[in-house]
């Protein structure tokens, strides 16, 4: 991949280009930020441009044959450690290399969702195994295939078991001469303390809201619209193509957010009998269904993740100051009666609770309690006052 080719970035792109111009490359680095900012691409540029022997101060050269390897993402010096799920495909993952770089040269952005869809496996948790560290010391023992560097990438470094984490920590106290380590990481702070420590942090920022306007104008919307889902996108790509996309996961996760406050509110505020048993019925079936294994713990994190953000914004929305809201028509057409629920009675103790279910889920806690307590635990909060 150039660098010419990835979204914004400028500062971030120049930090790479002068480490490598100035002989400054270090053995292990961490490319944070949230989904959706070019972290990978990054990295992969990264990879490129240093082992490129013609490259200028500005790029690779994108044409001698390091370069076409490269950007095919199939040089023997390039390797490639990410989340799977076991199947009899394989257990480590070579095996899942070819819908890696389908993924990665096709769709350029995506993030773990999209990945657990190209392997179809949305209802399941990927995670990289213990037995993964051992390839990553196979590969790198390996004579290289040229005079440039070995480059192991490793994408949500996060999803790595204990036995994985600590023999790659092992790894990183004793690296091999002109080897490099890039990890691709969302969520750094759930990796062992003792990793952060013997790797270089490169914070990756948000995009600028123009930019991201200006790269979906090039994908073909209206300005109008463009500037609109780059506002809504915080500084995310990927976010403002799934909204652009406007799928049916988005809208599901929007009508099952509205369920359960809906009902919620019927259940702890009003006063007709009838109505509190219909709607708790109501809720005991949505909990059942967001509980089903067909969902997924993914598709389940991902809709707590969601509740969270649009409980922010229903918040935000009470003090009347539009230009700090981030939402679609739709969700703006609910929060005009929904968002003076949400107030600084209640606001932190639904974060929390949505947090908490979020974490449950994420250590496959049994979804069918974890869901109906949640119901519980907002009947009782939707109707608190306001402090």
């Amino acid at each position: 991949m150039l660098f010419r080719e990835i979204i914004g970035q400028e500062q971030t792109k120049n930090q790479l280009r002068r480490a490598v111009l100035e002989g400054r490359v270090p053995h292990a680095q961490l490319f944070t930020g949230i989904s959706g900012i070019g972290k990978l691409q990054l990295a992969l540029a990264y990879a490129q441009y240093l082992n490129c022997p013609n490259r200028t101060e500005e790029d690779s050269c994108g044409i001698c044959p390091t370069c076409l390897q490269m950007q095919h993402l199939q040089h023997p010096d390039l390797h490639f450690v990410f989340p799977i799920v076991k199947t009899d495909a394989g257990d480590t993952c070579d095996a899942f290399l070819e819908p890696w770089r389908e993924i990665i040269l096709n769709q350029h952005y995506f993030d773990l969702e999209d990945w657990h869809r190209a392997l179809g496996v949305e209802t399941k948790q990927s995670m990289i195994y213990e037995k993964e560290s051992g390839e990553i010391l196979r590969k790198l023992s390996l004579k290289a295939y040229g005079n440039g560097y070995k480059v192991m990438v490793i994408w949500q470094p996060e999803k790595m078991n204990a036995d994985c984490a600590n023999k790659l920590l092992k790894i990183l106290e004793e690296p091999s001469d002109k080897t490099v380590f890039l990890l691709v990481s969302e969520h750094p702070e759930q990796l062992l303390s003792t990793i952060r420590s013997r790797v270089q942090a490169i914070s990756v920022p948000r995009l600028e809201t123009e930019t991201v306007a200006a790269a979906l104008r090039d994908k073909g919307l209206d300005a109008r619209r463009a500037d609109d889902i780059a506002r809504i996108a915080n500084g995310s790509y990927l976010a403002a193509l799934k909204k652009a996309d406007e799928s049916d996961t988005n809208q599901q996760e929007l009508r099952d957010f509205i369920a359960l406050f809906r009902d919620a509110y019927t259940v702890g505020v009003l006063s007709d009998p009838q109505k509190k048993y219909e709607s708790l019925k109501r809720l005991r079936q949505w909990s059942l269904d967001m509980a089903d294994s067909k969902v997924g713990r993914e598709r389940q994190k991902h809709f707590l993740q969601y509740a969270q953000q649009q409980v922010r914004e229903n918040y935000i929305r009470n003090m009347a100051q539009p230009e700090l809201n981030y939402q679609m028509e739709a969700e703006q057409e609910f929060s005009v009666r929904f968002a003076p629920f949400i107030h600084d009675g209640n606001v932190e103790a639904i974060m929390n609770q949505l947090d908490l279910a979020e974490r449950q889920i994420e250590q496959n806690g049994n979804a069918k309690m974890i869901f109906f307590d949640l119901c519980l635990q907002m009947i009782v909060l939707i109707k608190r006052k306001k402090s």
